[in-house]
């Protein structure tokens, strides 16, 4: 049985009066991850494809978007 995150108890016994905040927290922040499903990632091989092939996809709704405004 696994416990639920608002079930979680500090002990007594836990001292964290030398503790440090966690000096990459900062960094893992402005990460914006996300999961690809198996066919996606394999199309491509790293992050500038996907990054490349996204820039792409925007560049079109952007010209489609002016298209609906001039018709």
């Amino acid at each position: 049985m696994t416990k639920n995150e608002d079930d979680f108890e500090m002990r007594e016994e836990y001292d964290f009066s030398n503790a440090i905040r966690n000096p990459y927290v900062q960094r893992f922040q402005e990460l914006n991850l996300v999961s690809l499903d198996p066919d996606v990632k394999a199309a491509f091989p790293d992050s500038k494809a996907v990054n490349d092939a996204l820039r792409i996809v925007m560049q079109a709704a952007e010209g489609l978007q002016k298209f609906k405004k001039a018709s």
